[in-house]
């Protein structure tokens, strides 16, 4: 997915015809099925994250000789600036999540791991953009591959370790979305894998604080607290308690 900035003009005028050079965080595209306009689908694979790049495009590469009416006039050359300011490359997480759960069985852990991540990333993306919502999808959708059975201890500490990241990302984004008993239902998995985790004692300790039962709340910021004792967010929760 391409998280882009772009404006697009005609020939010889100041004014965009489309732009999204406003939004702060733009969500995640894909090629082909929201980036469409071919000259912008060769383009982008040509940049790096963080780069910005101004390209002319003749009619065939961009709206060809009909144009697109009101807006593009016929055999127009358009010029589009872009700005790269993200990439995750989702295409094995697409092909993955398109297999039957059987097919998804047979790929070896590891790979599955990659998935997850990756769905995970682009949650990530998606919660520093505010968007709670789609955050908590993909959150979701990593989530529902991680349920396989382990063949070995090390293959559940691997799972576990996926899992935990999952379970604090669900936690703090259904704190956002203002369901604290979602919020608190999460970090309880964390601490279920990891008991001295302290993102996890802490995110139960807000979510406590949210539905106002203030001696539970104490009591997990505390224990956070003994864990991180230095950690600003958690003695800042405590001040705020008292």
């Amino acid at each position: 997915g391409y998280a882009v900035r772009y404006s697009g003009y005609l020939e010889h005028q100041s004014e965009p015809f489309c732009t999204d050079g406003y939004s702060r965080s733009p969500g995640l595209m894909k090629l082909g099925k929201d980036i469409t306009l071919a000259g912008l689908e060769i383009g982008l694979l040509t940049m790096k994250k963080g780069e910005a790049a101004r390209f002319v495009f003749l009619p065939s590469y961009a709206y060809g000789k009909m144009g697109c009416p009101p807006l593009i006039p016929p055999n127009a050359m358009v010029i589009f600036e872009v700005e790269l300011l993200n990439f995750l490359d989702t295409a094995e997480c697409d092909a993955f999540f398109e297999l039957t759960p059987e097919q998804q069985d047979t790929f070896p852990l590891q790979k599955v791991l990659k998935v997850a991540d990756t769905e995970r990333e682009c949650g990530n993306y998606l919660y520093r953009s505010q968007r709670f919502e789609s955050a908590k999808s993909r959150y979701k959708r990593a989530l529902s591959i991680l349920g396989r059975s382990p063949t070995s201890a090390a293959e559940q500490r691997q799972i576990n370790a996926s899992k935990l990241l999952v379970f604090l990302n669900l936690s703090v984004t259904y704190l956002k979305l203002e369901r604290p008993e979602r919020a608190l239902a999460y970090g309880e998995k964390a601490l279920e894998i990891d008991e001295r985790n302290a993102k996890a004692l802490f995110r139960c300790g807000q979510a406590y604080l949210c539905m106002t039962e203030y001696k539970k709340a104490q009591d997990f910021l505390v224990r956070a607290q003994c864990v991180e004792p230095f950690n600003h967010d958690i003695n800042e929760e405590l001040k705020k308690l008292a």
